[in-house]
């Protein structure tokens, strides 16, 4: 009949007695009827008490509602975290954004970094790169024994000829060559080389190591026998010196004793007994005034008066043992010697000032800072010699003098 009171957007059911109102449509999620029947989007970000996270504003949609993250604005050298909700530091060393050299280690700081030069570099003069250190030159004590020579950003250290590297990198130990079997029979380690030697019965060849084979008893050599071969019908017989040496059990073979081992030597208790083939040496070590025993071959000057006398005096006496057979081909290096460390520049000379009136050993320089005694003359007998070599060593415009006091013993033969 139309006196029903239902607004637009609504049908009017009757009913007995009455009438109702009905919507014309149902609202999707998120909107809401109004009076009217029509449809409202729902405000979800004021009808919800936390629509999102902290840091995130909440922007309604229709039907709905979006989270987006509130702006964060973080000062140099920093950067918002992964939930927006705060500002971390920016650790430009990882992210390579930093702008250290070549030579430099970079080191995070709050905000920013710092670069600071690696071990073996140093800030330059005008405090914005880095340099090397020369190590060799800047270390108040001795780095290297032999030689130090610089590397970018540290040092090496390196040994002269016949010398090997101990396991700590700095101190040079000698290399017993004879353990490499340089020789084909006997081999003597001499400091800082080697000298190979041949049995009796054999001659050392022009390589220097090689022994060639000398016919026995007919050559007088002794392949047969260490010492003497005595020819017996049907065989032969070996002999030993008479003294000094006892045969051994092959019935070959003649050994060294060895007196100072053995206490058959008649050395005082002032003197030191060194053995050599078939004897001993009762030898006395003794520092001369103004001089101080360091070890029991070394004394060293403590004091000189004036500079003419401490550049004449050596600064340090040593004293050598070389031990050596008759015979041996010459000439034939039998020491060597020089400055260690040494350094660029160094220059040495060396003289025998004693012990060589019979002209049979030489120097000659190796180069610049190394020498060697050399044997130029034959020895044929046995027979001692006492060789006093003086070493000048001129350095940085100074001259320092060494002295090596060398025992020299040649025997008949070594076994």
């Amino acid at each position: 009949m139309g006196t029903h009171t239902c607004q637009a957007g609504f049908l009017c059911q009757n009913t007995k007695g009455s009438f109702y109102c009905q919507a014309r449509q149902r609202c999707m999620d998120g909107f809401l009827q109004d009076p009217e029947g029509n449809c409202v989007d729902i405000n979800e970000c004021t009808s919800l008490s936390e629509p999102c996270r902290p840091g995130f504003s909440c922007i309604n949609t229709v039907g709905s509602y979006t989270c987006q993250r509130n702006p964060l604005i973080c000062g140099r050298g920093y950067h918002a975290s992964d939930d927006g909700a705060k500002c971390v530091d920016v650790n430009e060393c990882e992210t390579g954004v930093h702008r250290c050299g070549e030579g430099q280690v970079c080191h995070n700081l709050p905000g920013s970094y710092r670069c600071d030069c690696k071990a073996g570099f140093q800030r330059d003069a005008f405090g914005r790169g880095c340099i090397d250190v020369n190590e060799c030159w800047a270390s108040p004590g001795r780095l290297c024994q032999h030689t130090c020579e610089n590397t970018l950003g540290s040092y090496r250290c390196s040994c002269a000829s016949g010398f090997l590297l101990a396991a700590d990198g700095k101190h040079c130990e000698d290399v017993n060559e004879c353990e490499a079997q340089r020789c084909s029979q006997e081999c003597a380690n001499i400091y800082g080389s080697y000298q190979c030697y041949c049995r009796q019965g054999y001659q050392l060849a022009e390589d220097g190591h090689t022994c060639t084979d000398i016919d026995e008893c007919a050559q007088g050599a002794g392949i047969l026998c260490t010492f003497r071969c005595l020819n017996v019908p049907g065989s032969y017989q070996c002999a030993c010196p008479e003294q000094g040496y006892t045969m051994t059990a092959n019935g070959r073979s003649c050994k060294d004793l060895d007196e100072c081992a053995l206490g058959t030597h008649n050395c005082s208790e002032a003197e030191t007994c060194h053995n050599i083939q078939g004897s001993f040496r009762c030898l006395r070590f003794e520092c001369p005034p103004n001089y101080v025993r360091v070890s029991k071959t070394k004394c060293e000057r403590t004091t000189c008066h004036d500079f003419l006398e401490c550049q004449n005096s050596p600064a340090r006496i040593t004293h050598y043992q070389l031990n050596f057979q008759t015979g041996l081909l010459v000439p034939a290096h039998i020491f060597r010697i020089g400055p260690a460390p040494a350094f660029t520049g160094d220059t040495i000379a060396l003289t025998i000032i004693k012990g060589n009136e019979e002209g049979y050993f030489g120097t000659r320089r190796l180069n610049a800072y190394t020498g060697v005694v050399y044997l130029q003359r034959a020895v044929l007998e046995p027979r001692d010699f006492a060789l006093d070599v003086e070493m000048k060593l001129w350095r940085q415009g100074s001259v320092t003098t060494f002295l090596a006091k060398m025992h020299i013993f040649f025997t008949t033969f070594a076994l």
